[in-house]
């Protein structure tokens, strides 16, 4: 998807966690899994990771995003 984009929206750190907000946007022209690409625009508007960071790095990293809206905009299921 060469149009990916991000926009960070909130960054909160504390000890060895940090948590980041974003949204993303771009165009559905790459195989996602099973789903062929579609050339539908899709936006992710809200995203969340949480980062365990050790000497500078990232040791482990948990996200969670609207898959259900993420997977309807793409067309891969129904709308309601």
């Amino acid at each position: 998807m060469p149009d990916l984009s991000f926009k960070i929206e909130d960054i909160i750190a504390e000890g060895d966690k940090v948590v980041t907000r974003y949204s993303a946007r771009a165009t559905f022209t790459s195989d996602f899994g099973t789903y062929p690409p579609t050339g539908k625009k899709f936006k992710i508007i809200n995203g969340i990771t949480i980062s365990k960071v050790s000497d500078g790095k990232i040791i482990e990293l948990w996200g969670v995003l609207d898959s259900l809206s993420f997977m309807q905009q793409l067309g891969a299921l129904p709308t309601t």
